[in-house]
């Protein structure tokens, strides 16, 4: 104990000796070396001239949807590496999403939700929703797609895709805008219709919405006002830098298959490749006791060492 008491007050002896030579705080100084270096710079962002989500004008001249929009698009402009994902991302995905939106004749805006909705990655909510489109089970059984331990269709593109557009469909024959069919996909039909009845109002710019949904719509603005036009907001990417596909061939199964290991390398690829083109093969083997057609993708030689 006294060797501790010993050691304590020549600790305090050294402090107050360092403390004497250094003299007093300047506290001044040390504010002046916190001071933003020079030449650094944070703008502000100008409103587009016009804005539109699927033809549909959005009203810029209201003070609430001017700072809305600008809100979303200064939080994307700013987050500035995911922008940059996105826009590498967006070559890779949008040539996938584009044709299915067309054949079911669903604006291209909303190649953009699926953007908001899962940044273009196959995401888990912790809700439960899945996927490019972040389908909850129920709704994609809804929409024909088969959800079980052993198969996910929600993390099939192309077949959650066309899921979607049946739900998009059914909110704009519902509600009569593609705007409001977007706000539906995050607010559900019901959630949707409920506000219209409580408030007398039928446009989703008039409307008074939760925080999620009244930021929803005017986030799938900002990024489609970044991916459309990234230098405007200072984002240079190289052609070469974006992410491209790989060509898939299909070979079409109708049976079980035991292990999909050895399933992918009687295909010359490693089980890794298969699952990366394959997402929607949730286990190691396919249970296929029905004798479904499923259609799995192997993509062309050479792509993969």
């Amino acid at each position: 104990m006294k060797k501790v008491l010993i050691g304590g007050i020549i600790a305090v002896g050294l402090i107050a000796i360092v403390g004497a030579i250094q003299g007093p705080r300047n506290d001044s100084q040390e504010s002046s070396n916190m001071h933003v270096k020079d030449g650094y710079v944070v703008h502000s962002l100008a409103m587009p001239a016009n804005l539109n989500f699927a033809g549909e004008s959005v009203p810029l001249s209201d003070p609430d949807i001017e700072e809305r929009f600008d809100n979303e698009l200064l939080s994307n402009v700013y987050f500035q590496s995911n922008a940059i994902k996105l826009i590498k991302r967006s070559e890779k995905y949008f040539p996938i999403l584009e044709p299915i939106l067309a054949e079911n004749g669903i604006p291209d805006d909303f190649k953009y939700l699926a953007v908001a909705e899962s940044a273009l990655t196959q995401a888990v909510s912790p809700a439960g929703a899945r996927g490019f489109w972040q389908l909850m089970p129920a709704t994609a059984r809804e929409l024909g797609l088969e959800v079980n331990s052993n198969v996910d269709e929600r993390y099939h593109i192309e077949m959650a895709t066309r899921a979607a557009c049946e739900y998009l469909k059914e909110s704009k024959a519902r509600f009569g805008t593609w705007t409001l069919a977007a706000a539906a996909y995050n607010a559900g039909k019901a959630g949707i219709s409920n506000l219209q009845d409580r408030q007398d109002e039928d446009a989703y710019y008039d409307l008074l919405l939760n925080s999620e949904t009244s930021r929803y719509v005017f986030r799938i603005l900002a990024l489609k006002e970044i991916i459309e036009q990234p230098e405007k907001y200072g984002f240079q990417v190289a052609p070469e830098h974006l992410y491209t596909s790989v060509p898939v061939t299909h070979v079409d199964v109708d049976y079980e298959i035991e292990d999909l290991a050895a399933f992918a390398k009687a295909q010359k690829i490693s089980y890794k490749v298969l699952k990366i083109h394959n997402p929607w093969l949730r286990e190691a083997k396919l249970n296929n006791r029905s004798r479904k057609l499923y259609h799995i993708a192997i993509p062309e030689a050479g792509y993969y060492k």
